[in-house]
């Protein structure tokens, strides 16, 4: 790696993302180095019930399969992996890829394990900063395999090798994490899950996998390999800033980035810059991901079709209870028919039913073939959308802090050296309370005239993108045009998006303001409940609570539309 850009490519974003893309994204184009996420909270709950069985295991299998049809290539082209696979084993996975037999020199950064902490965990893992993945690097690793370290790590722990950036370079820091967390997930930022996605050339059918072009001063631009699908543009980088995080000062491990003062413009086709982004010391904390088992549970849903929707619900709903007990049952009657339907489906609405119970036999068989004993003495017209299973556990999603220096931050070399990594000297207890000089923000003002208002989906002028961070939601609304953001500023309020979206009535919603972005981002707490692992909701992960919002009907300025 060398020069004054450095390439980084990202081929995955979850596990279970394109099995191809480490082979696509290596004879895609030139790369220095190819990153790819596969932890997500959900799945370290996943890893966890996977150790649990094995102790050899705990990490991302598929990675080591993709590493069968890649790494070789990677070595001759002198492309350096950076992964987070080796999830709750990466020593494992390590080992692994030495039985590869592959002459590549592999280095592994540990120590987020904090599991002994909380003794009721499944698994508890600190959010490991960068400079364990730099350390690495810099020994000369042609791959470094990590547990659970921040996605943006990926990305800022090779620009800290090649730039040879300092704790101290906190703005190049922040500029690096902003690029990490539009890589991060991978084809999102390329025109996947995209609000306006029939506008793209290919109208989203395989959007390719992005890269980044970073450069000393943190600035970066975001790209993607000629002729691959999808799209790069401001408006699909700036949905992917807007994914899964919380107020503008974006906390980090190396770094808070103030994502206020992110400068987003087009730099030719495929290619958008980012710049200008401030950063600030972190906080003294690491945040640690628990997961703990809470009980069981089980679903069952019954189709309710033509007349008397309710009053079948009704019936259903007593003939349960009377069945299996009224504890841990929750009813939601998705009220999906249309009258005088001309398909039987779109008459029929559907009454989901789950339960949670510490008892697996409860939640298990007892429960699921109650509703199937009912099949003939309960409402006209019965059925059910699966048959009868036993119950899953329930798996739940906690943050805790513990101080950065009681965490042991080591990499491990190729050499099979040991180095401690040290926490960062300078931490602020409050860095939301001390943003960095905001003049180089642009806001516009624009007059808006008195124009008559026509009444259209909010989407037809907006776009949006949300997701999960445990038990709350987040909602990132963004305006196309400067008219259009001063207008959706003044116009969604807090009180505004919870008469929209109803489910959010009763919560604390937060709201923040991003006028770089020409954006509004909306944190839900405990719109999930208790987590996807364990959420009932009917979107449990809050990816298409920003689609809902755009298909709502709201007055909207004719000059605008």
């Amino acid at each position: 790696m060398t020069g004054t850009t450095l390439r980084i490519g990202n081929a995955s974003g979850f596990y279970g993302d394109r099995l191809s893309a480490w082979r696509e994204m290596l004879d895609g184009g030139d790369l220095d180095v190819l990153t790819g996420d596969y932890l997500a909270e959900l799945t370290m709950l996943i890893l966890g019930r996977d150790r649990a069985k094995d102790a050899a295991s705990g990490y991302a299998k598929t990675f080591l399969r993709q590493m069968r049809q890649s790494l070789s290539t990677a070595l001759e082209r002198g492309v350096k992996i950076v992964t987070n696979a080796g999830g709750l084993n990466p020593s494992g996975l390590a080992d692994a890829l030495r039985a590869l037999e592959l002459p590549a020199k592999i280095g592994v950064v540990s120590g987020d394990d904090v599991t002994g902490r909380f003794p009721s965990a499944l698994t508890a893992n600190a959010y490991l900063g960068a400079f364990g993945i730099a350390e690495c690097l810099r020994a000369g690793a042609d791959i470094v395999v990590t547990g659970r370290v921040t996605d943006a790590s990926l990305v800022v722990g090779p620009a800290i090798a090649h730039f040879g950036w300092s704790r101290g370079d906190l703005d190049a820091l922040a500029g690096a994490t902003v690029a990490g967390h539009v890589l991060e997930c991978g084809a999102q930022a390329t025109g996947g899950n995209f609000a306006f996605f029939t506008e793209l050339p290919d109208g989203g059918r395989r959007p390719g996998f992005p890269i980044s072009e970073l450069h000393a001063d943190g600035s970066a631009v975001i790209t993607k390999h000629p002729g691959t699908g999808g799209a790069v543009t401001p408006d699909t980088v700036t949905a992917q800033l807007l994914y899964e995080i919380g107020a503008p000062a974006y906390l980090g491990p190396d770094v808070v980035a103030h994502f206020d003062t992110i400068r987003v413009t087009g730099a030719g086709p495929d290619r958008v810059r980012l710049d200008g982004v401030r950063g600030t010391p972190p906080p003294p904390t690491l945040k640690v991901g628990v997961s703990t088992l809470a009980g069981y549970r089980n679903a069952m849903t019954f189709v309710l079709c033509g007349l008397d929707i309710e009053a079948k619900a009704a019936l259903a709903r007593s003939q349960v209870e009377d069945a299996v007990g009224a504890d841990g049952l929750e009813f939601t009657l998705a009220r999906t028919d249309h009258p005088d339907s001309d398909t039987e489906e779109a008459a029929s609405a559907l009454l989901h039913v789950h339960l949670a119970d510490a008892d697996p036999r409860r939640a298990g068989r007892a429960f699921s073939q109650a509703a199937v004993e009912l099949a003939l003495a309960s409402y006209p017209g019965f059925t059910l959308t699966g048959p009868p299973g036993d119950a899953t556990p329930v798996g739940v999603f906690t943050a805790e802090f513990v101080p950065q220096e009681s965490v042991e931050h080591v990499a491990v070399l190729p050499s099979g050296e040991r180095v401690e990594i040290d926490p960062p000297e300078i931490v602020a207890t409050s860095p939301e309370s001390w943003p960095p000089d905001a003049s180089g923000t642009t806001t516009s003002e624009v007059t808006l005239g008195r124009s008559t208002t026509r009444r259209v989906p909010l989407g037809a002028i907006v776009g949006a993108r949300s997701g999960d961070k445990g038990g709350d939601a987040n909602l990132g609304v963004w305006a196309r045009n400067d008219g259009s953001y001063q207008w959706l500023r003044e116009f969604l309020t807090v009180e505004r998006l919870r008469g929209l979206l109803p489910e959010t009535a009763a919560l604390a919603v937060e709201r923040y303001e991003l006028p770089n972005l020409r954006a509004l981002n909306f944190v839900v707490p405990g719109l999930l409940g208790r987590g996807v692992a364990a959420s009932t909701r009917f979107d449990p992960q809050a990816k298409a609570l920003g689609e809902w919002l755009r298909s709502r009907l709201v007055d909207v300025p004719e000059e605008l539309l």
